[in-house]
């Protein structure tokens, strides 16, 4: 053992180490005589890692096999020749999968006892797991396309040439940097589209591939008895989880051409091809590089990875991650984002810097002048430090983690490994380290931690202790408002009352005077700092909240500005904390996602959580919805969204949340049950209808969505899966598992209240309906109200065939000629019903929703028309929303033009001041003289139409 071998063990490593060496004996009696320096330095690792001490005891053989040779150098080119000579017979999945697994598992020993042994250099380690990931994973794929040709042929371009899948190593596996419990990022690709030949019938080349990289994920990242051999991420390829397994190149290069984003340029400056290089692996190259390098020095780059690192910084708050020392402030990744803002800034000019590997750029850096020595110096040695903690923490058991030991053993383990005396001189070594990297990333990316000084009057009135002090301050600087200080006083007792930690109250007595500062800017402070502290309230304990607004006078002045314009926001700013993060850029918070972006928005925003982890992925889901209608309420507040935009950006959120409630469902259902014949997740023969607000586009704060399941599914067939069930009750569950990823609250509360009552036969009718009986339903038993409701339905998500069907339907049943009167009748009398059941305010008061003349009343005008007209004129079939079925009634003369204006003028005042009550936490209610201009002439126009 190169080094450590003879500082002693700890008592607590040495009792770790007796355990496993008990459990060891009994398996493998034949340790005890080995000499006895091999029996120390065995006895040493058994106590340093779990996971070696785990795996011996599973493989007693292994022991003679490091001590005969495999701890010596690596030689990096036998892991492929082993394992394609391993893999050359193997004839099924099963045994390919324990081949894999035994070899990686084996190997993984071999580099954590050299790691743990102090046999190689950091460089050198990291270099020998990217080695043995990247013959593993080429191997897994050498085999699966054999036995695939075997099976259905040889994919092949016009040309008859063969066509190979080409991997993309993306992260620290592309820059030969893998750390020991990474997971993997893969994008897959090949060259040109064809068909296959040799096989029983030919099969489209991108089919072939997809079923390939299908296959390949699961022989590396299925859990078997023998473990996995990597955990493979795939949703960095085009698209994320929506886009195809398998794209060819001229696909990613329409992709990153029309649509890469930033952060996807500097995932790509790690991308390389594995595997043996071929001229193939050239031309992916030169696609790739254009988008990834500009042909100027490009300072841009500056700014998306300031936002990339400040989205990173939001995670760790969310999270709550500490002792984090990969995303923590000087932590890995900012080393990393050192390092690449130079190779994108410069890059298209330099193309030394080119490259996957850190420690290559970094020397380049250096070459050219753009770092100097000290720094490249701090810098590289730092990061080392850091790596090679991490890399000794994830394979005391195999982990991936990147946070520091919360128990005495695995410092112990880390100190011994490293050592070092004890846990307080590895700290500091670690602290200091991370000081220096975010001292170079705030020189490079991240601008300046300088903190203003607070040392003006605000200061002073924070501290002071006697009400006539606070009153001669405030009439110093005229500031009329003798119910300040009493509520200030009163708040600030109430607060050193609380346990919030001396690093909570030092930070809040750094940012109470700014924040008074904005404060006294207000037409009433009193009023602005009642609203503001309670948010102030439910982050006290969190700190790092109070830091944020203590750091960042943009987030301080969002924070009151928007309290005080809206209660609503500020009620959700308290519940939800974590939305102070987005206070931070108010040019990114005023900066509203495009109705037509939503969907990609959410997909890039759950990339960030692994794709298994469905708790998290539930909280992502809920902290986007969060965070886009605050940006939403904002824009509204201001004046930057009229009323119509509001509902329309609302609205349209939610379908993207739907899209991807409807996907998370459908994985876990088919997981378990498989699928129905012939669907897949691109084509699930599943809809979702929204009606009411969400089919009218019409959604509010805090609305609820009134949905209608579907499926196209008429077949008495089983799904695929190893348990097996009927189609029918294959959507029934998927359906059960949209309305309780809904419904489910974490952290975040619930996503949406889903309220089913509009299906077939409500309450008492199937979850969800084959399309044709919900058609046959809607002509042969629907009630005229359901008829109504129909009118504000529309297709939200599914396949485009009963899309296509869905939109017939709903025609057919709108154009039914119905006679008038009785129509009249029926309508006029659910609204009365409704009206009755809803309507409560007192004299002199107005509901803007239920009175007389209000939305109500408008919303059935329209319905009534639609259905009594649309067997003669199709074109009110068309559209769900009211306004646009006010112009289709004016353009057809059905109503006079001034009638239709006014009917669509006064619905859109309506809905505006119902939104602007809601921002301000009030009922939907005002005085009845403020309206009665407008809805007198709304009761003129429903009693002339329905109770003519």
């Amino acid at each position: 053992m190169p080094s450590q071998s003879n500082k002693a063990l700890s008592a607590d490593i040495q009792h770790k180490a007796e355990s496993y060496w008990s459990s060891l004996k009994i398996q493998a009696p034949e340790i005890t005589s080995l000499p006895p320096e091999q029996q120390l330095e065995l006895q040493q690792m058994l106590g340093l890692s779990d996971y070696i001490a785990e795996q011996l005891c599973r493989h007693p053989q292994w022991i003679t096999e490091l001590f005969d040779g495999l701890l010596d150098e690596v030689n990096r080119s036998d892991f492929d020749q082993e394992l394609h000579q391993l893999l050359a017979d193997v004839t099924s999945e099963e045994s390919a999968k324990s081949v894999l697994r035994q070899y990686r598992n084996k190997q993984m020993v071999r580099l954590a006892w050299r790691d743990f042994g102090n046999y190689a250099k950091l460089e050198d380690s990291l270099v020998d797991l990217s080695s043995l990931a990247e013959a593993l994973v080429i191997s897994a794929r050498d085999w699966v396309y054999q036995d695939m040709c075997k099976q259905l042929g040889t994919p092949q371009d016009a040309n008859g040439n063969a066509q190979p899948l080409l991997i993309l190593g993306m992260g620290k596996l592309g820059g030969r940097e893998l750390n020991f419990s990474s997971d993997i990022d893969l994008i897959f690709t090949f060259p040109e589209h064809g068909e296959t030949h040799g096989g029983r019938r030919s099969l489209d080349n991108q089919q072939f591939f997809i079923r390939m990289g299908q296959k390949l994920v699961n022989l590396l990242d299925q859990v078997t008895v023998d473990g996995f051999v990597f955990r493979v991420d795939m949703r960095l390829r085009p698209y994320g989880e929506s886009g195809p397994l398998v794209v060819s190149f001229s696909g990613l290069e329409d992709y990153y051409q029309e649509q890469g984003r930033d952060w996807e340029r500097y995932a790509m400056v790690k991308a390389r091809v594995l595997g043996p290089w071929t001229t193939y692996c050239d031309e992916l190259h030169d696609l790739l590089r254009p988008f990834v390098y500009r042909r100027y020095i490009d300072f841009s780059a500056i700014e998306s990875l300031r936002k990339m690192k400040q989205m990173i910084a939001q995670e760790v708050r969310r999270r709550q991650l500490t002792d984090n020392i990969k995303l923590g402030a000087g932590g890995i990744r900012e080393v990393e984002f050192v390092v690449q803002s130079f190779q994108l800034i410069r890059g298209g000019r330099e193309p030394a810097l080119r490259q996957q590997s850190l420690f290559g750029a970094i020397d380049t850096l250096y070459s050219l002048g753009q770092l100097e020595y000290w720094a490249v110096d701090e810098l590289k040695e730092s990061y080392i430090l850091l790596r090679r903690v991490e890399n000794l923490l994830q394979a005391i058991g195999d982990k991936q983690t990147q946070t520091l030991p919360d128990n005495a053993l695995d410092w112990q383990r880390l100190c011994h490994s490293m050592g070092l005396a004890d846990e307080t001189e590895l700290r500091g070594q670690i602290e200091a380290a991370m000081t220096k990297i975010h001292s170079h990333f705030n020189a490079t990316v991240g601008g300046s931690d300088a903190q203003e000084q607070s040392d003006d009057w605000t200061s002073l009135f924070w501290n002071i202790q006697h009400d006539d002090h606070a009153d001669t301050l405030l009439q110093e600087h005229q500031i009329e408002d003798p119910e300040l200080w009493p509520l200030l006083s009163h708040w600030r007792d109430t607060v050193s009352k609380r346990s919030i930690g001396p690093r909570g109250r030092e930070t809040l007595d750094k940012l109470m005077p700014k924040l008074l500062d904005e404060l006294m800017g207000q037409a009433k402070p009193s009023a602005a700092f009642s609203s503001v502290s309670n948010v102030l309230d439910k982050i006290l304990t969190r700190t790092t909240y109070l830091e944020l607004l203590c750091e960042n006078p943009g987030a301080r002045q969002q924070l009151v500005s928007l309290c005080c314009a809206s209660p609503w926001i500020a009620k959700e700013l308290a519940n939800f904390p974590m939305l102070l993060d987005e206070l931070i850029d108010p040019a990114q918070l005023y900066d509203i996602t495009s109705v037509d972006d939503y969907p990609s928005e959410l997909r890039q925003y759950l990339l960030r959580v692994p794709e298994d982890d469905m708790e998290q992925q539930m909280e992502a889901l809920r902290q986007f919805k969060l965070s886009q209608q605050l940006k939403i309420a904002a824009a509204d507040i201001t004046g930057v969204l009229p009323v119509m935009q509001v509902s329309d950006h609302l609205s349209l959120l939610a379908e993207a949340i739907i899209e991807q409630v409807v996907v998370q469902a459908w994985h876990q259902i088919s997981v378990r049950h498989g699928v129905p014949e012939g669907t897949s997740p691109s084509q699930m023969g599943f809809a979702v209808i929204g009606y009411g607000k969400l089919g009218g586009i019409e959604l509010g704060y805090g609305s609820d969505l009134d949905l209608v399941f579907l499926h196209g599914n008429k077949s008495a067939g089983q799904t695929d899966g190893d348990r097996p069930i009927d189609n029918s009750h294959f959507y029934l569950k998927l359906a059960q598992r949209i309305v309780h990823l809904f419904a489910t609250r974490t952290t975040s509360g619930e996503l949406y209240e889903v309220d089913m009552r509009l299906r077939p036969s409500g309450a008492s009718g199937l979850l969800v309906s084959e399309i044709e009986r919900f058609g046959e339903y809607q002509t042969q038993e629907a009630w005229t109200w359901e008829h109504q409701a129909l009118v504000r339905s529309r297709f939200v998500f599914g396949d485009h065939e009963l899309a296509h069907r869905f939109s017939e339907i709903r025609a057919a049943v709108l154009q039914t000629q119905r006679d008038k009167v009785e129509l009249a009748k029926s309508v006029r009398e659910m609204r009365i019903k409704m009206r009755d059941h809803l309507l409560q305010v007192s004299e002199g008061i107005f509901d803007l929703k239920q009175s007389p003349g209000g939305i109500a009343d408008i919303e059935f005008l329209a319905q009534f028309m639609v259905l009594a007209y649309s067997h003669e004129y199709e074109a009110l079939t068309v559209w769900s929303d009211n306004v646009r079925i006010f112009e289709v009634l004016a353009e057809l003369e059905l109503l006079p033009v001034m009638q239709a204006q006014h009917l669509t003028q006064s619905y859109i005042w309506l809905r505006d001041e119902n939104h602007e009550l809601t921002l301000q936490q009030l009922p939907g209610k005002v005085d009845a003289d403020l309206v009665k201009d407008k809805v007198d002439t709304v009761i003129d126009i429903y009693k002339y139409i329905l109770e003519n």
